[in-house]
């Protein structure tokens, strides 16, 4: 215990709950870090095909545009228009596809954008816990003989914590590893919420990326969340105090106009584009069931939310504060979303970064029971999903333990399992990798502040790793509509023209990349040889073709969904 201080004392007669001595804010070595980030990063875009749904629907409407089968303001799919109305993200994969050599394949080219979008996402999200922790009132208390943390060590050791804590969220793995807006929205929200971080220090950085990140938001389908984001930053600047010495650049208050602009015009932007719907469904959204919504809080958001919470009640006296107050608006704006929106985790996505940042101030309030606790939750955990995944690939590979192989055989039919050095020889480097973090956190740097989110955060990396390598052939069997799409078009002697009626846009989009199949919608003006239909809509076809000219052929169905089964018709 450090001299003339207690915890509980401190947290009453200090302004800061904070008491961290200069050996707690050591770095988290710079290697080990970029290490970390691609390992996390890397995993996921490379080596599989275009997933359901969501992946593979915007594939298809980037495919279209980069064909110059669509328009660039108003990007469609055999006549249907993307669900989520934004325009930025599926730029960002046709330009990728039209700039790619020719021995790239679309696919992987259309993922390229997306991936640097996600080590976007981590490098902001660093740079803005790394600012508000030099804030004045988020400093650690000083201590009588000195000795309490540098400002500059201390932001940086909190800006270690803060990235620990996004990497570590369970919810942040697949759909940050999608080409889909979600993961544009999740980049552009950080930049924004890193110039509104900076904002008391930089002017050129935060005046760049201010800009993008609204504007970002608006041309990728969330109008309402960047203005609300705005008009928070907004808020906050009035309510910051006037310029302090501490500032290099000048307080807040000058930022108060060109954030009013930069959001108005974001708004503008959208309503002129046709960007801005209203999307509020409270009959579906806030008055949805509580336990389901509690549950997607809890293991999407985990382990920062529990953190965060635990902030806002050592940090109650300064909720007003920058350090505080701006990830709290924007994680409550992204979960004030989700329960008000259909599109749950998708919303919550966005709150992640503001989430890891309250999480790292929790920090230096953290008992050494509760770190200890986290840290063997996260052990067990992890280690736990990495024994089964281990269990289940090797059961693929040799038929031993033999209820995992009968589990596989059983809920992928068809799949053949194949071996890869290369992936074989990645996930156990993974493996050794976290055997030696366990072994490193458990005996040295244990008074560094960052230390109980090394393990979520490498337990988090180390199990998407295993997954997108061990398992990705499976996944990949399972996830994506190239198996269903072989077999309907095996059955097809000569393809030609092929109407369809009743197809989701993601079941579009794989016929056309899968199949390379001549698609039109159904009706009478058309005179394709093929119907293909989906089981669902079979009660409908009736209202789009003759069903006298037509008999059913066959029947393709996913092998690992019997409940999703696409009709082949065959004109008579």
């Amino acid at each position: 215990m450090l001299p003339f201080f207690h915890a509980d004392s401190a947290t009453v007669n200090q302004p800061t709950p904070a008491i961290v001595a200069q050996s707690a804010v050591r770095r988290l070595p710079r290697l080990a870090l970029l290490l970390l980030c691609l390992a996390y990063v890397l995993p996921g875009f490379i080596g599989r095909g275009p997933w359901k749904n969501a992946d593979v629907a915007a594939f298809g409407f980037m495919a279209e545009l980069a064909t110059g089968r669509s328009t660039w303001l108003a990007p469609s799919m055999l006549g249907q228009s993307p669900e989520v109305d934004g325009l930025l993200p599926y730029w960002l994969g046709a330009w990728a596809m039209q700039l790619a050599p020719s021995w790239i394949t679309p696919d992987f080219a259309a993922r390229v954008p997306f991936m640097l979008l996600l080590g976007l996402t981590l490098a902001a999200t660093w740079q803005g816990v790394y600012y508000l922790a030099r804030s004045p009132r988020a400093q650690p208390v000083s201590f009588a003989f000195g000795g309490e943390a540098h400002p500059t060590d201390y932001a940086r050791a909190m800006a270690d914590g803060g990235l620990l804590a996004l990497i570590g969220c369970l919810g942040l793995a697949q759909l940050s590893h999608e080409t889909t807006p979600a993961l544009t929205q999740l980049c552009l929200t950080a930049l924004s919420f890193y110039a509104v971080a900076a904002l008391r220090w930089r002017t050129v950085m935060p005046a760049i990326c201010l800009p993008v990140g609204l504007f970002g938001l608006s041309l990728s389908g969330a109008a309402a969340m960047a203005a609300l984001f705005g008009a928070g930053s907004l808020l906050l600047c009035l309510l910051a105090p006037p310029n302090t010495p501490q500032t290099s650049h000048g307080g807040m208050r000058r930022w108060v106009w060109p954030i009013a602009l930069t959001t108005l015009g974001a708004a503008v932007l959208a309503w002129y584009l046709g960007l801005w719907h209203w999307r509020i469904d409270l009959a579906q959204g806030g008055l949805r069931d509580v336990r389901s919504l509690g549950r997607l809080l809890l293991w999407f958001t985990w382990p920062a939310l529990p953190l965060a919470l635990w902030t806002l009640w050592r940090w109650r006296r300064q909720l007003l504060s920058l350090h505080v107050a701006l990830p709290l608006w924007f994680a409550a704006v992204a979960i004030g979303t989700t329960m008000a929106t259909p599109a749950t985790d998708r919303s919550l996505l966005l709150g992640l970064p503001a989430l890891a940042t309250l999480a790292a101030f929790a920090l230096p309030t953290l008992s050494r029971s509760v770190a200890a606790l986290i840290d063997w939750f996260t052990l067990l955990f992890f280690t736990g999903c990495a024994i089964i995944i281990w269990v289940v690939w090797i059961a693929m590979q040799t038929g031993m333990p033999p209820q995992p192989a009968a589990n596989v055989a059983r809920q992928a039919p068809g799949f053949e399992p194949t071996f890869s050095l290369i992936a074989f020889l990645i996930a156990l480097t993974a493996t050794l990798a976290w055997a030696w973090l366990v072994h490193w956190r458990v005996g040295r740097h244990r008074a560094a502040i960052w230390k109980s989110l090394v393990l979520p955060a490498g337990g988090a990396a180390l199990s998407w790793m295993l997954l997108m390598t061990l398992w990705l052939p499976l996944l990949d069997y399972a996830r994506s509509y190239a198996p269903m799409v072989r077999n309907l078009s095996s059955q097809m002697d000569t393809p030609g023209c092929i109407q369809t009626h009743g197809l989701a846009q993601a079941q579009i989009a794989a016929l056309k990349y899968h199949g390379r199949l001549d698609l039109a919608p159904a009706g009478p003006v058309a005179h394709c040889p093929w119907l293909v239909v989906d089981a669902t809509a079979q009660g409908t076809l009736a209202q789009s073709v003759d069903m006298r000219q037509w008999r059913q052929y066959a029947v393709a169905s996913r092998p690992t969904d019997r409940n999703e089964s696409l009709l082949l018709f065959k004109r008579r």
